[in-house]
Order: C-alpha cells, then sequence, then structure tokens
C-alpha cells in the first residue's frame, strides 16, 4: 500500500486544528496529556508507555517527529524506515492516542507552548526534576508548562524493547 493509499486518519491534526480541539477538551474539564517521539518502528514498549501516559489524563496528545526531524536527531542514516504518514496511521489505531500532530523541528517546544496542555510527559529516559536545559535529561518544554500550572512528569519504560535493538535484530536475522 502506497502513502497515497492509507485510509483517512481522523487522529491526525493540523497544528491550528488541535489547538481549538485541545482548548474544547479542556474547556469541558478533560485534561489534556502530551507527548512526543518517533515511533519509528511500533513495539510493546512504545504501546505501554503511551497507555501509561493517557492513564494520566483524558485526552493524549502525541507530537510525532516529521521524517526530516527523525533524520536530523541522527538515529541512523536509514532512519525513519516508516513514512511519517505509516506511523502516524498505525498510531491512529491506538485507543490511549486522542490526536495527532507531526512535527517538523528537532524539538517540540513550538507545539507545547501552542498547545498548552495541562500534563507534559516523556520516558523514564528524561527527569522531570532536571532544571538545566543543556542536559539530556531535561524535558523540553517543562519551564513552559509549569509557567501557566501544567504539569511535567517522567514516566518507566518496559525493559528490553528499543527500536534500535530491533533494528539490529532484523539484521542480524536478515
Amino acid at each position: 500500500m502506497s502513502q497515497a493509499a492509507l485510509p483517512n486518519n481522523p487522529k491526525l491534526y493540523s497544528l491550528e486544528s488541535l489547538k481549538k480541539q485541545c482548548l474544547h477538551w479542556q474547556n469541558q474539564g478533560d485534561t489534556v496529556v502530551f507527548t512526543n517521539g518517533c515511533f519509528d518502528i511500533l513495539h510493546p514498549g512504545h504501546v505501554a508507555y503511551l497507555q501509561d501516559a493517557a492513564n494520566l489524563g483524558h485526552k493524549l496528545i502525541l507530537g510525532l517527529n516529521s521524517d526530516s526531524s527523525v533524520k536530523r536527531l541522527n538515529k541512523g542514516p536509514e532512519r525513519p524506515l516508516n513514512h511519517e504518514l505509516s506511523r502516524a496511521f498505525l498510531l491512529g489505531g491506538l485507543s490511549a492516542i486522542s490526536a495527532i500532530v507531526i512535527f517538523d523541528e528537532d524539538n517540540p517546544l513550538r507545539l507545547i507552548a501552542e498547545l498548552k496542555p495541562n500534563l507534559l510527559v516523556k520516558g523514564a529516559d528524561y527527569d522531570e526534576n532536571e532544571n538545566n536545559p543543556s542536559s539530556k535529561k531535561y524535558i523540553v518544554g517543562k519551564l513552559e508548562v509549569e509557567k501557566y500550572g501544567g504539569k511535567v512528569k517522567s514516566i518507566p519504560f518496559i525493559e528490553g524493547f528499543s527500536t534500535t535493538q530491533l533494528i539490529e535484530k532484523i539484521k542480524r536475522v536478515g
């Protein structure tokens, strides 16, 4: 199936339409949770992480790195393996996710600043207590979220799942 042949993804939003939807949810009293990532090869660790993030509120927004953003993250010359619309389509099938927005920047700071989620969540490789923006453990958007009264949280991963390790295993087997 080509990218053009993918069915419509009702969970994929533009930033402008998601801003309106997010405000609507919040006005209804929903807690909006935001997380982000590449999610190149979806695995059980991703799904568990996203379910845990979703359980912290009422609506989970996923900021998905665009293909060009993934390439700039230096995850490897062949990455991403799956096109951004394919990744968004697969992620859209998860009940934990309420909305997906693709971003082209190196980090999701602009999304976070515009969407103003109630809760910003990252995995345990980040530290919710880190205040030094130059630290690798710093959660981008932390200061912005805390300024308007939102909260920031890091949640544990399930050990043993990694896209990079999965790619290496496929290379060995293939």
